[in-house]
């Protein structure tokens, strides 16, 4: 059967109108697992393929007698099988990039995304350097409109460092993705605990070898993580009960931990992606980080100091406006009052929770957000305009925020789509052109080549990321 692939009219007609390539910022491929099995039996043997078949026998059938707090069920689609084979195959997903209306894109992993979690250290190592390998060899010949993505597991800096150096250094894969929430048994002070290590703020290990590795590399750190199973999200019968806004979730907590670990100001020059949870939740911790710390910056928050307590206004205070039962017992509320303005000076824990940031100013956290972190938004995602709405974002910022296709998953039932999709912004007057262009293009050729500045050479795509 001869296969032919053409854009359609509506794909051909918003082509005609932009005048710079589409650059997809986070589709999907899905790995074909008969020849993963084989290079990870190559790599660790039939003993840990055993493991991992057992794993996905458990994913694929729960036993339902236990409580299943992640439950997902029918994520590809199916149905369309030239799109299920599409980020199968790919040769499959080369040809038919002109008719979906895209130029270049990053694929990244869908099974491998799971595996970046795994508890069982040995298959998790032995996974995730199968996957690697697999999406050099698979992907040959296609690089230069299909960049696959490396996984990266961040379970110790030691594992990182040794998978970056492999997938980037010896495979030559130019983008990676890493788990941004790492499921811990152990709390820090070596206490039995389940908790999530979010890789800043107070983590388990110290992660600076591994963001220096990645500045070394000229890569930039990319987050996927899901929050399933989460507080709310626990709920064993509805999957899109735990679906919604947990993408965000996750994506929140690891962009926290590094603003307050102090992370982007300890590598100024690094940039950080948070990826499919959209921008809004980057809108709100933004404006959010900005009111606490004009409230509580470390000359700020002494205002909030018990020892600043005016005793003799309270009296006054009292006298004038106490009444009934109030006055009454104003004694005890004023002796209280006396012992907090007594109490010794020092707290072991310090007074300024933006110490570790190394936030001086509104003004570096408007530099993090805006120079050094991007946002993934899905092509359906009608709130992605508001990365671009100065009027109503503190200092009349903007986002970075990163067309993404989420091509072969189920939130895309036609790949055909995707473009079309994304540039309702522009026909329903949320986006101009030239915001569209930074959406679809622009902002992501800047975040990639902030570290490797030749990331885009030898693609289709190449003279137009340089005039960026």
């Amino acid at each position: 059967m001869a296969f032919e692939f053409a854009p359609s009219e509506r794909v051909a007609r918003i082509r005609s109108r932009i005048d710079h390539p589409i650059v997809d910022a986070d589709g999907h491929l899905m790995e074909f697992f008969p020849l993963v099995l084989d290079l990870l039996r190559e790599i660790a043997g039939g003993e840990v393929v055993a493991r991992f078949e057992r794993y996905l026998g458990a994913a694929v059938a729960p036993d339902r007698s236990e409580f299943a707090p992640a439950r997902v069920f029918w994520a590809l689609p199916e149905k369309n099988t030239l799109d299920r084979l599409t980020v199968t195959l790919p040769e499959l997903m080369y040809r038919r990039l002109d008719e979906i209306g895209i130029d270049f894109a990053l694929l990244y992993p869908t099974f491998g995304l799971t595996a970046l979690a795994l508890p069982d250290d040995e298959l998790r190592q032995a996974l995730v350097r199968a996957l690697n390998r697999y999406y050099t060899e698979v992907f040959a010949g296609h690089r230069d409109r299909l960049e696959p993505v490396a996984v990266i597991s961040m379970f110790s800096p030691a594992e990182a460092l040794a998978e970056l150096d492999y997938a980037v250094r010896q495979r030559g894969l130019k983008a990676v993705v890493m788990g941004g929430v790492i499921p811990r048994a152990e709390r820090p002070d070596g206490t039995k605990g389940a908790w999530l290590d979010t890789l800043g703020h107070e983590s388990l290990y110290d992660y600076d070898p591994v963001w220096q590795r990645c500045l070394e590399l000229g890569v930039t750190p990319s987050f996927h993580a899901v929050g399933y199973g989460w507080g709310s999200r626990v709920s064993a019968r509805n999957y899109v009960y735990n679906h919604l806004g947990n993408f965000a979730s996750a994506q929140e907590a690891t962009c926290r931990s590094l603003v307050m670990g102090g992370v982007p100001r300890r590598f100024p020059e690094l940039r950080f992606a948070f990826l499919e949870g959209g921008v809004t939740w980057g809108c709100q911790l933004f404006a959010d980080l900005l009111g606490h710390y004009e409230k509580r910056n470390r000359e700020a928050v002494h205002h909030y100091d018990p020892r600043e307590f005016d005793l003799a206004l309270c009296g006054e205070l009292f006298d004038a406006f106490a009444r009934g039962p109030i006055a009454e017992r104003r004694k005890h509320y004023e002796e209280n009052a006396a012992q907090q303005k007594r109490r010794p000076a020092d707290d072991p824990l310090g007074y300024d929770d933006f110490a570790e940031s190394r936030i001086r100013s509104a003004e570096d956290l408007v530099d993090v957000f805006t120079r050094q972190f991007s946002f993934g938004c899905e092509a359906d995602d009608p709130l992605s305009c508001l990365a671009f709405d100065r009027a109503r974002l503190p200092h009349r910022a903007r986002l970075n925020a990163l067309f993404a296709s989420d091509i072969g998953h189920w939130d895309v039932p036609d790949v055909r789509e995707v473009l079309c999709e994304a540039y309702e912004l522009v026909e329903h007057g949320q986006l101009g052109d030239a915001e569209f262009r930074e959406f679809s293009f622009a902002n992501v050729v800047r975040m990639l080549r902030a570290g490797n500045p030749d990331f885009f050479e030898g693609t289709r795509v190449a003279a137009a990321a340089r005039a960026v």
